[in-house]
């Protein structure tokens, strides 16, 4: 399998290849250059992560697959530098591009705007470099003019758009002829993020074609198009910076679509420990049922008024009309059986009542009923693809006798053929998932229900599935085509060990790990206190009640601390049972958005003034306080996952089938990888310090407890030693 260039091709011939030396000298020379110019700090860490994956990458082997290199390398290695030095001439020798994956828009913007300009300009290193983002950020000039224009001459898309998708936003004519001065004046070029004001979805979908509603190099627009200027750009540039969510569309889609094909490219992954549950996300399927049968019910009136413009071929209006008709039929039956399948003990997740099927295996009534939905809607998106054929050829024939469209009406009517056959491929796919059965060995995919808290009349039924492993979707399609891979983050060995992740991610055997300790001197600036409490997490009121009375006593007089908790009824009780002044300094999670609360704290803290973040999960990464910003982090409990999460309850029970112990497994890796996310909020540069505050006794008394505390970088520890517990007597609050 030719999965590298022609560079390690030759390198797999054994020896020192003198290809391989003259890399690694101009890297070194670079690196040197770098240093004189007095652009970083000499880190031997980052020289380390350098020559492997440098390494790694050039000793190819006799694997079918690419190299792969994990990198897990602490707050101040300097990662970014190392694995673009490492990889950019070694790509170019090769006549590969560079992606670099990240799973932020911050990074990526890091990225663009200091990181890769910085190593331009500071080293001998000349190369192109250009931002890919999806379809999805871009201006679909076509719609933009059918929106303009649509109620004159031709066909009133809006309102049809409007009765495909109750989401497909709001008219703004005002808007769109803004944007078209714009573009006409060359001060706009399309991109969504470089509008002078930001643009809500509502405001911004019905601008914007999905892949299924786009015409390609049929539209007259093409060369105009903002999308494909854009994705021409990137066929020139030597590195391409993306994010994982692009290049799992990418690889989904077979590659080479919205970036090069993988056989051509080096791929870089940072912040790599989102890519296992990204890539999940990304082939999980969901969709309601009765808003659904909705939209089959407007399907209807949409073909008739396609047949009217004699936008749809004859011979498909009464196929189309008897098959859509039967399906609306067919999920209201749906709807009824799953309203009997419900069980009264029903999870609570992301607010609505979830009910997962254990190891993902669907009744065997749903899964029969799903079987014959799949053959009707794979018949429906057969038809719709007919209908998008027709109006693709409309645009290359003049039918003289009128039984075509026009090429003007043809590109009307395509992007609303498209959405049409898009959301038929959609329902398509959720039920094959469930007509499907999990082959002996292989991990299931997780299926569940979601419920309505309404009646039942006026409620609808949610049905999702997700795979359980990103580890099959990932080694088809990325790790056994591409040149080669790195994957690198802060955090992505769990325990001590990288097995988590290979087992999410299904790298391959001959994947290269490495783990380079953050260069900061933790014993010296930091103090990790686990105080005693007197009582379990699992006694939820008691340990709130012990929180809201040691805070005050923990807390500067003028914090800058940042609370982290696993539970929002938890951090939504604890800020309503401090006192004033202390609620008064807390900014919280739920009252702002995350950038402005994060506004808001460093002006606070600037000011001279006390400040406290209450922050879930989405604040234990990402979050960049340093230095006075916060000296103070404390985490209300041992981050265990919650086990009504659908994904990770399937999984558990898998892992239980298999006579292995998913606690073990599962649960304490996660944990204690969360935990050390978590402590990472604090020491973010060399010179910073403060204090870990973790309100779980149970690791200083439980058997897990020693392995989840060697995991965390070495702090000093005082373990028990501060009296937090409330006196048994003491009433609780209500």
């Amino acid at each position: 399998m030719l999965y590298c260039g022609a560079m390690f091709l030759a390198f797999q011939d054994g020896g020192a290849p003198m290809e391989a030396d003259s890399l690694k000298q101009q890297i070194q020379s670079e690196y040197r250059r770098i240093l004189e110019a007095g652009a970083l700090r000499r880190r031997p860490g980052q020289r380390r992560m350098i020559a492997e994956i440098f390494n790694a990458l050039v000793q190819c082997g006799e694997h079918d697959t690419g190299p792969v290199c994990v990198v897990e390398a602490g707050t101040g290695t300097g990662k970014t530098l190392a694995y673009l030095l490492a990889c950019l001439p070694l790509a170019m020798r090769a006549e590969l591009k560079l992606v670099l994956a990240t799973a932020t828009i911050s990074l990526q913007e890091q990225l663009v705007n200091k990181d890769i300009p910085q190593l331009l300009e500071f080293s001998g290193l000349s190369f192109s470099y250009a931002l890919a983002k999806g379809r999805g950020r871009y201006l679909c000039l076509l719609k933009l003019e059918n929106l303009l224009h649509g109620d004159g001459g031709n066909l009133p898309l809006r309102e049809l758009f409007a009765e495909s998708s109750p989401t497909a936003g709001v008219s703004e004519p005002q808007l769109w002829q803004e944007m078209h001065q714009e573009l006409a004046a060359d001060r706009w070029h399309g991109d969504r993020d470089d509008w002078h004001e930001p643009l809500s979805r509502e405001r911004w979908q019905p601008l914007t074609a999905q892949r299924g509603e786009c015409l390609g190099p049929r539209c007259r627009l093409y060369r105009k198009c903002s999308f494909f200027q854009a994705r021409f750009t990137l066929d020139k540039a030597d590195c391409i910076v993306a994010n994982h969510d692009l290049v799992l569309t990418d690889l989904a889609l077979g590659g080479g679509v919205a970036l090069p094909p993988p056989e051509e490219c080096i791929y870089v992954f940072d912040e790599a420990h989102h890519l296992p549950g990204k890539s999940n996300r990304h082939f999980a399927q969901s969709l309601r049922v009765r808003a659904e049968a909705a939209w089959l019910e407007q399907s209807r009136a949409i073909i008739s008024r396609m047949a009217e413009q004699q936008a749809i071929e004859p011979g498909l209006v009464q196929k189309a009309g008897t098959l859509l008709a039967a399906l609306e039929e067919r999920l209201q039956s749906a709807w009824l059986l799953l309203q009997e399948l419900r069980q009264p003990d029903g999870d609570s997740y992301r607010d609505r009542v979830t009910q997962t099927f254990r190891l993902g295996e669907a009744p065997p009534q749903l899964r029969e009923f799903a079987a014959t939905l799949a053959t009707e809607f794979k018949q429906l998106e057969a038809l719709f693809e007919r209908a998008r054929e027709h109006l693709r050829d409309a645009l290359e024939e003049d039918d003289d006798e009128g039984e075509a469209p026009s090429a003007s009406d043809a590109e009307s009517w395509f992007p609303l053929a498209g959405s049409l056959f898009d959301r038929a491929t959609l329902n398509r796919s959720l039920w094959e998932s469930y007509a499907s059965a999990t082959s002996a060995g292989e991990a299931p995919w997780a299926r569940w229900l979601s419920f309505d808290d309404g009646e039942s009349e006026s409620g609808d039924i949610g049905i999702a599935s997700s795979p359980v492993l990103a580890a099959d979707n990932l080694r088809e399609n990325l790790w056994q085509r591409c040149a080669g891979a790195v994957l690198t983050s802060a955090t992505l060995s769990a325990l001590g060990e990288f097995s988590m992740l290979q087992m999410q991610a299904g790298l391959p055997d001959h994947a290269r790990y490495l783990s380079l300790p953050s260069p900061f001197r933790f014993a010296e600036a930091a103090c990790l206190e686990v105080p005693r409490m007197g009582c379990e997490p699992s006694d939820a009121r008691r340990h709130t009640d012990c929180i809201i009375e040691a805070l005050p006593q923990l807390l500067d007089s003028k914090p800058a601390a940042l609370m982290l908790f696993s539970s929002r009824s938890q951090m939504r009780e604890v800020l309503a049972g401090l006192a004033e002044p202390w609620r008064e300094l807390t900014l919280c999670q739920d009252d702002h958005q995350k950038f402005e609360l994060l506004r808001k704290h460093r002006e606070r803290i600037d000011q001279g003034e006390g400040s406290i973040i209450f922050g879930l999960s989405s604040f234990a990464e990402g979050v960049d306080l340093p230095g006075k910003y916060c000296n103070h982090v404390l985490i209300a409990r041992i981050p265990f996952a919650v086990p009504t999460e659908p994904v990770e309850q399937t999984l558990a029970h898998w892992l239980e089938h298999e006579q292995r112990n998913p606690f073990v497994e599962l649960s304490l890796p996660q944990a204690a990888f969360r935990l050390k996310q978590a402590c990472g909020r604090l020491l973010r540069g060399e010179d910073d310090s403060g204090r870990i505050t973790l309100f779980d006794e149970r690791i200083a008394r439980k058997f897990y407890g020693k392995a989840l505390l060697d995991s965390l970088p070495p702090f000093r520890r005082e373990l028990l030693q501060r009296d937090c517990s409330l006196p048994s007597s003491a009433a609780t609050r209500s």
